[in-house]
């Protein structure tokens, strides 16, 4: 048994029918105790997107907050591993990736208000400091640590070896190599490593010099740098695929009816390819995860640096993150990958979605893997900037701060980053399943213990009229 397969137990264990009972039900119980809230408060939720909130105590504004989350959660995910759940899993992931990403909405809801709620402020660096494990600690008791300290354990993993790093930089160099290598014509021996092309290798070295650069300055460059990059890249990768279904729009109808059946007769549509329904689930929820995060804890990390003295606030701010994420970017690439074929193809990772840009935009392939490679590698690059941020203060709060420690985690992120492009694709979506999980489940015990707060404060909020102001 070789180590991907040892992995892919790991995985399918820890992605199993108990995860993901937790973390659509969490979300179903969230959005009944909160009446359907991602529905009929989207419309405010996106005006305060783009207004900031004066007087708020933190360390940068609730856009610069959304933008460092967003910078986290639009990453690989949207673009590789959207194309990868709907080929494993059949067009029905995307189907049951909406599913989750709605319910996912009161759950990232959720997280945001309660992250602000029950966030502390440094007294002498005047530093916000929250995300779940605080509203563990403080929300459901000191009894409960333990939980708040495993949940850091696993931020740290998932940052260091999983979501953060690997997958990211893994995305950035198969794009750069679709592009400027794609026939392996200059390759180069590493010793106990095997061959590569030169263009990974001159890849994966810019990266890590420019994710060095900007992490030195911790949060407030993060989100500078979130804040410029996150608004651009999400339009360009917006305005691509619109251009592609509205190029193919005969095959939208077809493509949206294909969808539909295959998340509830999966080998009906892809001719057995895909064993059963539960598996067209597991992989549209678990990619769904992966790429908008509801439920994982990361983006209330973020929540709690936001400047607001409104928890309520904070959390449909929050929330509009998991639509941009998931109900608009990634259904964008759903539809590419289905429209074009893309899934049928055999293909793995980037080239997934690589074919559907060339064989469904009207332009020539060259000109299709270039814009492609530009909007990967400007969501992987935001990415692993936002989880370095997550990690550190996983990590702070394990250590009480310890400056030691995070300069030496930095170094250890900086290392993963360059190391990333070497290991194998499969290998390499299974860690970030395993350590995405992992992370979930202290986190939606919280959620559960915690939703009765959350709706009371809600209540609360919109009965005062404060919404109005």
């Amino acid at each position: 048994m070789t180590i991907t397969d040892v992995l892919g137990k790991i995985d399918d264990l820890v992605w199993g029918v108990p995860l993901m009972v937790l973390i659509i039900a969490g979300g179903l119980l969230l959005t009944i105790r909160l009446r359907c809230l991602q529905t009929h408060k989207l419309g405010l939720a996106l005006k305060w997107m783009v207004k900031n909130e004066e007087g708020g105590v933190g360390e940068v504004s609730s856009f610069a907050a959304l933008c460092t989350a967003l910078s986290a959660t639009i990453g690989t995910g949207n673009i590789v591993g959207v194309a990868s759940a709907v080929t494993l899993g059949g067009p029905g992931a995307l189907f049951w990736m909406e599913v989750a990403a709605f319910l996912g909405m009161a759950t990232k809801y959720t997280e945001g208000l309660l992250a602000v709620k029950y966030r502390t402020v440094d007294p002498k660096s005047g530093r916000a400091l929250g995300g779940p494990f605080y509203y563990i600690e403080r929300g459901m008791g000191k009894n409960w640590t333990w939980l708040a300290k495993l949940f850091a354990i696993f931020g740290i993993l998932a940052g260091l070896l999983g979501i953060g790093t690997i997958t990211q930089v893994n995305g950035i160099t198969g794009a750069i190599k679709a592009v400027f290598d794609p026939n392996d014509l200059h390759m180069v021996r590493i010793p106990l490593a095997g061959e590569y092309s030169i263009s990974v290798m001159i890849g994966a070295i810019v990266v890590v010099i420019a994710v060095a650069l900007v992490l030195i300055g911790g949060i407030r460059r993060i989100a500078h740098v979130s804040e410029v990059i996150v608004p651009f890249m999400a339009i360009l990768y917006i305005v691509s695929v619109l251009i592609l279904v509205i190029t193919n729009i005969k095959l939208l109808p077809a493509a949206v009816v294909t969808i539909v059946k295959a998340a509830f007769s999966p080998r009906a549509i892809t001719g057995g390819a895909v064993g059963s329904m539960m598996v067209a689930m597991q992989k549209g929820v678990a990619r769904g995860i992966f790429s908008n995060e509801a439920g994982l804890g990361s983006a209330p990390i973020a929540a709690a640096a936001a400047q607001t003295k409104e928890p309520v606030r904070q959390g449909l701010v929050s929330m509009t993150g998991t639509f941009i994420d998931t109900i608009v970017i990634c259904t964008m690439t759903g539809l590419a990958v289905v429209m074009t074929g893309a899934w049928q193809q055999g293909l793995q990772g980037i080239d997934i979605t690589n074919y559907a840009f060339q064989h469904g935009l009207p332009f020539n392939n060259r000109v299709c893997s270039i814009v492609l490679m530009i909007c990967l590698m400007f969501f992987a690059f935001t990415t692993i900037l936002g989880w370095d941020y997550y990690s550190e203060r996983c990590l702070e709060y394990l250590s009480g701060g310890s400056k030691g420690a995070q300069t030496t985690f930095r170094w250890l992120y900086i290392l993963a980053v360059l190391i990333g492009p070497f290991m194998t694709v499969k290998a390499v979506w299974t860690i970030a399943d395993i350590f995405n999980g992992l992370m979930a489940i202290p986190n939606m015990i919280a959620l559960f213990v915690l939703s009765g707060i959350a709706a009371k404060e809600t209540k609360a909020f919109f009965e005062a009229g404060k919404h109005k102001n």
